[in-house]
């Protein structure tokens, strides 16, 4: 009997680099019957239960391997060092896992994460073929592209990007980014332990076949183009690949549901900073008092304070958030908004007719979930490639606005908060945004239909596979 023609994927840990991955497999195997998927999963702990909704209701083509957990990290990690360690930890356990798969399947090829390179080596022991997956935009990915030849040309004297660049012209990009616009990792001096991760990673995308991006043609159309050129490796533009319903919690959406269903059309501001973002106290206080000061409608995800601002990323706290908002302040907006702990059905709440902006950490898979549904976006970046995307957003596609950051104190004051709804919400510039996002919708419709930009990429890459 023949095999079935298996893609194994190893994503990197945490649940934002899952999900986009695990929707790429279900866009492969509806679109491309003959592929079966398997996820090798790396763990370091219990999964969280969001993760288990997620693995435990894949599709028959797709099923999932925990990979043993690794033990002893090293404490205060920053999450790309953690991701990539528990990764190259898991190496001897994905060998293993590699060689049940090839005598069961037809195991032609691994995709992996950003920070699970380390597992190119593995598909290369067995001569298979390799593919990055990156999960966020063309800019960013160009931007690491270009990162070994940026380093290449400093003398070993200069400590730090920062120190020789104040703009960087990225291949593709229509305008500059300040130095202070990339990850903040990279911001770190050139001998530190997590700078040399990211230039290892960067290398490392020379060795691959090719990198899987989830962007469309349409969005980033010049960058993705001079990225093309490159051939070695090819770049394929598959997305927007978006999740398309939320999968737990069903109180919590009916709820929020419910309450959206009592709010005009394009009414309501949805706050949320991702499934790991965090603010400190102070700026928790100036966002809540400009939410209110705004007397604009708002559904507001709140998580507890915290001066790291991406401590909610592995593991949330378990405290009630809404104990640190300010006093009195739920009684004074109750017939304004609603604050929801720690999470909501951000899927079906973008999709909502109510929904008339998003107050966003800018992450990849939120920008695009915004622009799928044509959603104006406030950008207010916290870490990651995050400020590279608000540029992005808000200079280059002009869909947003941008909050803007006291100088002093790096603070959004609560002014600012209500500015930037309002330059959202009314007057000319907001009928640009609106209408310039309306069209960006259309396009990423058009980009997964037959024929379109993403579904002729996806289909090269499928004829690949199966030869």
């Amino acid at each position: 009997m023949n095999k079935k023609t298996c893609i194994a994927m190893v994503p990197c840990p945490g649940l934002s680099h899952l999900i986009p991955l695990v929707e790429f497999a279900k866009l492969l195997v509806h679109n491309h019957i003959q592929f079966h998927v398997t996820f090798l999963v790396p763990t370091f702990g219990p999964l969280s239960s969001s993760m288990q909704d997620i693995l435990y209701s894949l599709p028959p083509n797709i099923d999932f391997i925990l990979l043993p957990q690794v033990k002893n990290l090293p404490p205060n990690l920053e999450p790309a060092s953690q991701m990539k360690l528990i990764v190259k930890n898991s190496v001897p356990f994905l060998i293993e896992e590699v060689e049940s798969l090839i005598s069961k399947t037809h195991l032609v090829s691994l995709v992996f994460g950003v920070f699970s390179t380390d597992v190119h080596e593995v598909a290369k022991q067995f001569n298979l073929s390799s593919y990055i997956f990156y999960a966020s935009g063309a800019v960013s990915l160009s931007f690491l592209h270009t990162l070994p030849n940026l380093d290449e040309k400093l003398s070993s004297e200069v400590k730090s990007l920062e120190s020789a660049y104040e703009t960087l012209n990225i291949p593709g990009s229509v305008i500059p980014y300040h130095i202070k616009d990339i990850p903040d990792p990279l911001l770190c001096e050139r001998s530190s332990d997590v700078y040399k991760l990211f230039l290892e990673v960067c290398t490392e995308f020379s060795l691959v076949d090719g990198v899987i991006i989830n962007t469309f043609t349409d969005l980033e159309p010049e960058v993705i183009r001079v990225l093309q050129e490159k051939k070695k490796p090819f770049v394929y533009p598959v997305g927007p690949i978006i999740r398309k319903e939320s999968n737990n919690n069903k109180d919590n959406i009916l709820m929020c549901l419910k309450w959206l269903e009592n709010q005009p059309p394009s009414s309501v501001i949805y706050v949320c900073f991702g499934s790991g973002g965090t603010l400190s106290h102070e700026q928790f206080n100036e966002l809540a008092f400009g939410l209110e000061l705004s007397g604009c409608k708002f559904l507001w995800v709140v998580r507890v304070p915290s001066n790291d601002v991406s401590s909610a990323y592995f593991v949330g706290k378990k405290e009630d958030p809404l104990e640190y908002l300010p006093n009195g302040f739920l009684e004074r907006t109750k017939d304004k908004g609603l604050v929801v702990p720690s999470w909501a059905p951000q899927v079906e709440i973008l999709g909502h007719e109510s929904i008339g902006g998003f107050l966003s950490h800018c992450g990849w898979s939120s920008t695009l979930e915004s622009v799928v549904n044509g959603v104006p976006m406030i950008a207010w970046p916290l870490f990651a490639e995050q400020r590279m995307n608000a540029r992005e957003l808000v200079d280059v596609l002009k869909v947003g606005v941008r909050a803007k950051v006291d100088d002093e104190n790096g603070i959004v004051k609560r002014d600012e908060v209500v500015k930037a709804i309002k330059r959202i919400k009314e007057g000319d510039e907001s009928l640009e945004i609106k209408n310039r996002i309306k069209e960006l919708s259309v396009s990423a419709a058009n980009a997964l239909r037959e024929h379109g930009s993403s579904k002729k990429a996806l289909s090269d890459l499928a004829l690949r596979w199966h030869i």
